[in-house]
């Protein structure tokens, strides 16, 4: 069995897109996976099965939360490996879990022209790419963060975005 850690996109942030996690959970056991929790109330789902591709257990769900709610709801799925992985490869010191972002990609980033980029112009941000994510540090807070919608325009697919904190956490509840 592979745990895998599945991030929804855009759900249950404000009155709007509204999906119970104990919906989400039960909606992740019809489609036969095990071991399912979630964490906070922004779509984070940790589940086990047997050996899947994760974008094939992406599409699973994304599918499920469609015939269930009627909304499309994009999701990205790592397996924990994968996750424990994107950890040990941040290259930037995190001074404040809270104001710092691991953006996960649906396809894969440009990394030459992330890498490329003058952000001179935003002093208070900065980033760090690999092949499917990003690392953003935003010391004004992510409200105010700039360098994620400039991601997305380097990105051949969706991003969303976890802090640090629950990235960390994530990692944790993948452990089993």
């Amino acid at each position: 069995m592979t745990r895998y850690v599945a991030l929804l996109r855009g759900i249950n942030l404000g009155a709007h897109r509204r999906i119970a996690m104990a919906d989400l959970r039960a909606l992740a056991a019809d489609l036969g996976y095990t071991d399912v929790a979630t964490h906070l109330q922004s779509g984070n789902v940790v589940l086990s099965a047997p050996d899947e591709d994760p974008t094939h257990v992406a599409e699973r769900i994304r599918d499920a939360i469609h015939r269930e709610t009627g909304m499309d709801v994009p999701t990205v799925v790592r397996t924990a490996d994968r996750l424990r992985a994107v950890v040990a490869a941040n290259p930037l010191d995190v001074p404040d879990p809270a104001r710092f972002l691991v953006l996960f990609c649906s396809g894969s980033l440009d990394v030459a022209g992330l890498r490329a980029l003058d952000l001179s112009d935003l002093p208070e941000e900065r980033l760090a790419v690999t092949a499917t994510e990003a690392y953003t540090d935003h010391r004004r807070g992510v409200r105010h963060a700039k360098v994620p919608d400039i991601v997305a325009r380097h990105a051949d697919g969706f991003l969303t975005g976890r802090n640090w904190r629950t990235v960390l956490r994530l990692v944790e509840m993948a452990k089993g």
